[in-house]
């Protein structure tokens, strides 16, 4: 048997910030790890300066996420003003851009995934600094709100975290948790269930017994919050017919 703190994600809106070029902001399928211990670290109220703190808490812990419900894509395009680009001027600051006498408009997008529900399951490693009862504590009573991706993306329900002790990994993302409405068959209908569920995980790859598992390396693996550093990890992945 194994302890997991599990709870759950829903919002009217999430943003699973990805690789972005130039001025679109895409967003992943399922929450990533940087987000993931972003949320933690709200939770727990730790600073983003605080590099030591977020390290500890970054090494305690191993994601792992179930997408129960298929999310619809939204984009939103935004407009900017930006300066010319010039050689001679390095701007360090939004504040310096906006000083400029001359801005041109730039369009750019933000992407969003819409009502989709996840099912996360954190487990401590071998050198973790946090206990399960201290991050649910700070899920429960968070120090700073909590969020999906974005300050614009707020949680729709609680994310009522529990502490469970199973055998598989499977067993759980499979908790079960309070229907969004009055019953599940509702939810179903509401969100648009598909029946699919995808698993997304780290760590042992057969953790699912399956030959369709398939395996990425999304670059969501924080190094250093305040520039905006992420490095690749390896990251599972698996879609079943939610009654298989």
């Amino acid at each position: 048997m194994k302890p997991y703190l599990v709870f759950r994600l829903y919002g009217a809106l999430a943003s699973w910030g990805v690789s972005a070029v130039g001025g679109d902001r895409p967003t992943a399928v399922q929450p990533t790890r940087s987000a993931l211990l972003g949320l933690l670290a709200s939770g727990l109220g730790i600073e983003r300066d605080k590099e030591d703190e977020l390290q500890a808490l970054q090494q305690s812990v191993q994601l792992a996420v179930k997408q129960t419900v298929p999310s619809a894509l939204m984009r939103d395009y935004q407009t900017a003003q930006v300066p010319t680009h010039s050689n001679k001027i390095n701007h360090l600051t939004r504040k310096s851009e906006l000083e400029v006498d001359k801005l041109n408009t730039v369009l750019s997008s933000r992407d969003y995934r819409c009502d989709a529900v996840w099912i996360v399951a954190v487990s401590l490693t071998s050198s973790a600094s946090f206990t399960l009862e201290q991050l649910q504590q700070g899920l429960l009573k968070p120090v700073y709100s909590l969020y999906l991706g974005r300050k614009s993306c707020p949680l729709a329900v609680p994310v009522q975290p529990k502490i469970i002790e199973v055998v598989l990994l499977k067993d759980a993302l499979d908790t079960e948790f309070p229907p969004l409405t009055r019953s599940e068959k509702e939810d179903k209908l509401w969100l648009n269930s598909s029946g699919w569920v995808t698993y997304f995980w780290e760590g042992d790859k057969h953790a699912f017994e399956s030959q369709q598992i398939i395996t990425t390396h999304p670059w969501d693996e924080p190094v250093n919050r305040q520039r905006w550093q992420f490095k690749q990890r390896s990251m599972h992945q698996l879609s079943v017919k939610e009654d298989a």
